[in-house]
Formats: structure tokens, sequence, C-alpha cells
């Protein structure tokens, strides 16, 4: 029986999809079952082998791409606020402020759960801490526990969306890539580059539209079950003295609002590149773990703080380049006071390392130490599952795989919002299953550059940042979908014995429809995300 290239596509695919659901490792099933099909494929005459010394070439680009470079740095520094007790917090402060609300502390935690995807986006960490710490004080204060449950997950999922997000840096990466291939495929040789700061811009309307309707749901319930979300009493909050309380806030705010505005407002801004922005962001998130190590002795990570904002002051309004043959008095001295101000940051970075390195976790590790192998851990993970889904992606293409699935796509009934709608579901289906990683370096690359060559108007082809703002809250649903959702597990792990397994699943059903809520409305709607991308970068 002779054997065809289509034939090998779907068998290498369900293939992969089914060792993946056995619990096999990702990166060496997708490579694995992309090597296993290639020599078999060379066998019977399908397949041509010397496609695979495209393959090194393939890993260099990857470990050699700038935009990657942002995902260990955004790790790190979101590892690094989890340990330096930003969301404890946080939440003890937000629970007194919304607590004497009925739903009040369901509100707190979304609210604190927005507040760390902007600053951390490390969704397993905020999950962990809400439900250690505000599980247990809900059920005590008499919240209904599938609403608790789903509360904790759905708000510590946003980090997903919210920028900066891992997601959206690994989602513009394959989507800028995508949109070359789709623009060289219809004869555009300088298309416009669509980059990680576009999708960060277009992300952050949604995502906080999505918060809003996660308050709006925890409001309609508080007042439609008041005796399921009750407020609690004032006196039982501790908030004798209103203004001493109100400093408290703001100073507890202060820090993680800082790290926002230099990370987020310097990407959108077009003053930094995502990667450049994460470092910053990492040395803020050192920074501010020295100075809660020990707080009355922090007089140098002050200093330092300071002369970072001095030195952004500086950079804008002189020209610092010291390769000129002529040099302007007034940036002479702009160049020397920015030298003094870098050696005090230096001597402020120094500082807060020998607090981290002097400062142990629950374990007696230093936190310095145990943020980096998380970091190396989390990041490890992240490029030899891409690097194995470039093998897979490679074979795939290898057999004809992109053109089958573009032909299928293109003769759809109902053309582009058919095509659009059938991968969405998918994805939304594969959710359920496999990891967000898997769907960004499995799926993506297939179908995005098929979908960005269809026309969603006369002569009008489809928005890269719209598409990827889609997906990438459609992935978010894949931490929150029984029965394999991760955030699910975060929860289980920490949730008191009192909380099952289907309070948990119960109490996301209904985020998982706003998500889906959200969808429809960007959708109908694509002007949510592609706003704020056209205003600052002109596109």
């Amino acid at each position: 029986m002779e054997v065809s290239s289509g034939l090998m596509v779907i068998l290498m695919f369900l293939t992969a999809v089914g060792l993946l659901l056995l619990g096999y490792p990702v990166a060496f099933t997708l490579a694995g079952t992309a090597l296993l099909f290639a020599f078999l494929g060379d066998l019977l005459g399908v397949f041509d082998i010397s496609l695979l010394t495209a393959f090194p070439q393939r890993i260099f680009s990857i470990m050699s791409s700038e935009v990657l470079v942002a995902v260990p740095l955004f790790v790190f520094m979101g590892m690094m606020l989890e340990r330096s007790k930003v969301a404890e917090e946080l939440l003890d402060n937000m629970g007194r402020a919304f607590g004497s609300l009925p739903g009040g502390l369901a509100f707190s935690v979304t609210v604190v759960g927005a507040l760390l995807a902007a600053s951390t986006g490390i969704v397993g960490a905020t999950v962990v801490t809400m439900g250690l710490l505000s599980l247990p004080t809900m059920i005590r204060r008499g919240y209904n526990i599938p609403f608790s449950c789903g509360t904790i997950c759905a708000s510590g999922t946003l980090g997903q969306i919210i920028p900066p997000s891992i997601v959206l840096v690994l989602l513009g990466d394959q989507l800028s890539t995508a949109y070359q291939n789709a623009q060289f495929k219809m004869g555009n040789f300088a298309p416009d580059t669509v980059s990680v700061n576009d999708l960060f811009a277009g992300a952050l309307l949604p995502g906080l539209m999505l918060v809003g309707m996660y308050l709006l749901y925890q409001l309609f319930f508080a007042l439609t079950r008041p005796k399921q979300a009750p407020p609690v009493p004032r006196e039982e909050l501790g908030v004798i003295d209103r203004r001493a309380f109100l400093l408290n806030l703001l100073r507890t705010l202060f820090a993680p609002l800082v790290l926002i505005i230099a990370v987020l407002g310097s990407i959108l801004a077009g003053l930094a590149s995502p990667t450049e922005a994460a470092a910053v962001g990492a040395v803020g998130a050192i920074m501010l773990a020295g100075y809660k190590a020990d707080p009355a002795r922090a007089k140098w990570i002050l200093a330092a703080g300071m002369a970072f904002f001095g030195l952004f002051l500086i950079t804008l309004f002189f020209d610092l380049r010291m390769q000129r043959d002529v040099i302007p008095t007034a940036d002479k001295v702009a160049i020397a006071a920015a030298l003094a101000l870098s050696a005090v940051v230096v001597i402020g970075i120094l500082t807060a390392l020998k607090r981290t390195l002097e400062t142990k976790d629950e374990e007696g590790t230093p936190v310095l130490a145990s943020v980096g192998r998380s970091t190396v851990q989390i990041s490890s993970m992240v490029f030899i599952i891409l690097v194995g889904a470039s093998m897979f992606s490679l074979v795939f293409r290898g057999f004809g795989g992109d053109a089958y699935i573009e032909n299928f796509l293109h003769n759809l009934p109902g053309g582009t919002i058919a095509a659009l709608a059938l991968v969405m579901a998918v994805m939304f289906i594969m959710g359920f299953f496999l990891d967000f990683l898997e769907i960004i370096f499995i799926v993506v690359p297939i179908v995005a550059p098929i979908l960005l060559m269809m026309e969603v108007a006369p002569g009008e082809t489809m928005s890269p940042v719209w598409l990827g703002v889609m997906m990438g809250i459609n992935l978010q649903t894949s931490f929150l979908t029984p029965p394999f959702g991760f955030a699910l597990f975060y929860l289980r792990g920490v949730a008191p014995p009192q909380v099952r397994t289907m309070h948990i699943y119960k109490g996301v059903m209904p985020f998982v429809a706003i998500q889906m809520l959200a969808l429809v409305l960007l959708w109908f709607y694509p002007e949510v995300a592609t706003w704020l991308p056209s205003v600052l970068y002109e596109k």
C-alpha cells in the first residue's frame, strides 16, 4: 500500500498529542516523534531526510534571539518579587480596603491578581500565594467555596494576558515570524514588522477589560447571594487610624507600581525593548527584595532607586553618547552626572544582592540561590520545548503539512470567519489537555501564517496584533479548563482539607464563560486590541 505524505502528517500529529496525553516530556516527545517520522518517511520515500540539516541553524536562531532573552529575565523578576513577600502585603492591605464591602475579599484578590500580573506574570506563584493566604480567610468568613476557588484561580491567571507576560513574549516571537512568512508569500518583501511591543500594547486594554468583567461577576454574585460573600465587620479589619492605613497602603503599592511603570511604561513608550525593560525589572526586583529583607539598613538601596530615576531623566533630556568629535558642555556635565549616578546604582545593587544572599527562605536556602535555581529550571523548560517544537515543525513542513492545512482552511465553508473560529476552537479544546507552551509551539507556527494571509475584508488581511491577543486570551483558559488546567492543580495543592476538587472545577466554570465572552467581544470589536498600538506606534 502506498503511503501518502498527508497520511504521515495526520499520524505524526496524533502520535505527538497521544504521547503528550500519556505524560511523556514535552520537548522529547515533539523532537522524538519528528525524528521517528522523518526516518520512516525517508524509508517510504515521502520525506527528504536532507531537510534535517536545517535544524542546527534553527537552534542557533532560537538561542541568538534577542527577544527570547526577555523570558529568563521576566521569570527572574517574577520569582524574586514572589520571594520578597509583595503579594502578602498587597493581599493584607487590599483585604482591609475592600473587606467591609459585600464580596470585598473577592475584589481584593482580583485587584491584587491584576497588580501581580502587571509586575510578575508568574501564574503558579500567584495562585499558590493567594491560595495559601486568601482561601482560608474567605472560607472562614463564610464565602462560598467554589466562588472563592474560582476567584483565586482566575485572578492568578491574569499574568498570562496582562503585559509583561511570558505568553505574550513567546506569542510575539512566533507571530513576528509568521507575519513575515505570510507577507513574503503574498509578494510583499518589505513588510511592517510585528514586535512584542505591539502585542503588549494590544493586550493591555483587553486584559483590563477582563479584570473589569471578573469584578462585575463578583459584584453580581455578592448582591444576589449576600450570605455567600458577606462583608467583614469593620472592627475586625484592624483599621483604627484611617490616615495611617492609607499611608501604609500607598507604601505597599509604591514598589509594584514603580516596577510596572518602569517595565511596562518603558516598553509601551518605545524607550526600551522588552528585553531591556525585563533587565531593568530584574534589577528592580533584586533591589526591592534587598529592601524588604532589612528596611532599616537600606539607605544605599533607596539611593540607588532615586539614582535610577535620575538616570532616566538625564537620558530623556541629554545626549549621553561619548563617541562624538564635539560634545557640548551641558552634555559633558550630564555624562559626568550619569556616571556618578551609575556608581550609586551599582553600590545599591551590590547591597541588595548581599541582603538576598544573607536572607534564607523556608527551606534555609539563600533567597538569591533559590530564585536563580527556579529561573534556570523554568527557562530551561521553555527553551528545550522550543527546540523540540522547532524539530517538529521542520518535519511537519517537510511532509507538506502546512500546505494541507492551508488548503483545508481556505476551502472551509464560511471562509476566514470559519477558519479562525475552527482554529480558536481547536486551541480551546487542546487547552483542556495540553500546556500553553505546547499549544504555542505546535499550533501557532502552523496556522498563524495561513490565517494572516486570509482577508477579513476586501483587500484587508487579518491584524497580527488582534490575532495574537485572541490567542493569548484563549491560551489563558488552558490554565482554567478542567481536567488539566494548571491553575487548578496549583490551588488543589495548597487548598484546605474541606476544599474538594469538584469545588474548584465548579468555581472556575463561570470564569471560563467570562473568558469566552471576552473572546466574543474582541471578535466583534477588534479595536479594543488594535487601538492602543495604532496610537502608540502609528500602525
